[in-house]
């Protein structure tokens, strides 16, 4: 019985092919336009994680667990600024309908009760 092969890999190489990459903590303002003003500061020990823009100061806080980054936070604040946009120009459109419908709506329900 022989001993068995040692590995030809080097120690070196393994590690810096998983090495991990940081991620951004920095990044533009969905508002303002500007390159890395946007901060995001993840409190795990809190639960909470704030999102600042240092130029038009937005802000914006989220809850987070033990898997969130940074990044995770700016898509959540993209999607709520989307979101929030979608039901201002609802409201909107909600207003402008109601305003020459609602009239025709009440004469409809008028007429149908006197039958």
């Amino acid at each position: 019985m022989g001993k068995r092969k040692k590995s030809s890999r080097k120690p070196g190489a393994p590690s810096a092919a998983r090495r991990k990459e940081p991620l951004d903590t920095t990044f533009t303002c969905i508002f303002c336009q500007h390159d890395k003003s946007v901060s995001v500061r993840v409190d795990r020990k809190e639960g909470v994680a704030q999102l600042i823009c240092k130029v038009c100061d937005q802000r914006f806080q989220s809850k987070v667990n033990h898997l969130t980054e940074p990044i995770d936070i700016y898509s959540e604040w993209i999607d709520a600024a989307e979101a929030a946009e979608l039901e201002s120009r609802e409201k909107t459109s909600h207003r402008s309908g109601r305003a020459s419908g609602s009239r025709g709506a009440r004469a409809a329900a008028a007429g149908s009760d006197d039958e």
